[in-house]
């Protein structure tokens, strides 16, 4: 069963397969995502906000907490290329 991820404010909207990383379904929506290290999770520049649905995700890894941390990123955001979709999400970003 596919997930829907819709990106607001453009309201665009993607069908992934779970485990789909969110910077990969931006990425299908045709929405940048801010990035300096390639998606390895170690600048901190993809960070979203979860609007809904994000109690359907798995709580952040201790990579991503770390690199959170390290780069002084709002614990309120998730980082697009360590979270994995597991259901219908709702999301957005400041650089949108």
């Amino acid at each position: 069963m596919l997930a829907k991820v819709r990106f607001e404010p453009s309201g665009r909207a993607v069908e992934v397969a779970p485990g789909t990383s969110l910077l990969d379904a931006a990425r299908q929506a045709g929405l940048p995502v801010a990035r300096a290290c390639g998606a390895g999770g170690i600048c901190g520049r993809c960070g979203l906000r979860v609007i809904a649905g994000g109690e359907r995700l798995e709580p952040p890894s201790e990579t991503e907490i770390v690199t959170r941390r390290r780069n002084r990123v709002s614990e309120e955001l998730r980082l697009a290329c360590r979270v994995a979709v597991a259901g219908d999400l709702v999301v957005t970003a400041s650089y949108w």
